[in-house]
């Protein structure tokens, strides 16, 4: 541990032990970083479905969050996961909230976003993955979700799940273009 030699007095010079406060800038307070986001299905789930398990990277400057691998494991319906993760960041983009917190559909995997000043903080339980500009994170989240419509949605039966997915995608395509 560090030791603070200069810093505000923050106890009773009287006591015994004493307390300082010193104000620190930490790295992602500077500025907005970049953030990678990938979405994948498991191998050898049988025919495709609407329910097939898969998981989620989100990688940040600041650390990275992974649902495979996990003990418990933590992949997730990935379909029905990336539509409720589609509309809980529609409404921290639009200003509907200042935090909002998505966990996968069957899983305990979840991040927290939260708007601030600076930017979007994206969190999971183990700590800071990011704190992004607010475009950057809609354009990581798009792209994402693209890339999964277009290696596998096509291979689905057409279905409730496969139809809210494109609903949530268009959706989410048009609070993307208001940045």
């Amino acid at each position: 541990m560090k030791m603070i030699e200069k810093g505000n007095r923050a106890s009773d010079p009287a006591r015994r032990i004493q307390t300082f406060e010193k104000r620190m800038t930490l790295p992602y307070e500077k500025e907005p970083y970049s953030m990678i986001a990938t979405f994948s299905i498991r191998p050898d789930q049988g025919d495709p479905s609407g329910f097939d398990l898969g998981d989620m990277i989100w990688r940040g400057e600041l650390g990275e969050i992974d649902s495979s691998g996990q003990v418990p494991d933590q992949g997730m319906m990935i379909y029905i996961s990336v539509t409720q993760l589609l509309d809980c960041l529609s409404e921290i983009l639009k200003g509907s909230v200042k935090t909002a917190s998505f966990t996968g559909a069957d899983t305990s995997f979840g991040l927290t976003f939260r708007s601030t000043k600076k930017g979007v903080s994206v969190t999971s339980r183990w700590g800071l993955v990011a704190l992004i500009g607010a475009a950057e994170l809609a354009q990581t989240a798009l792209s994402a979700t693209e890339e999964l419509a277009r290696k596998h949605l096509d291979s689905l039966p057409p279905d409730g799940v496969r139809d809210d997915y494109m609903g949530a995608l268009d959706s989410f395509r048009l609070v993307v273009h208001g940045y």
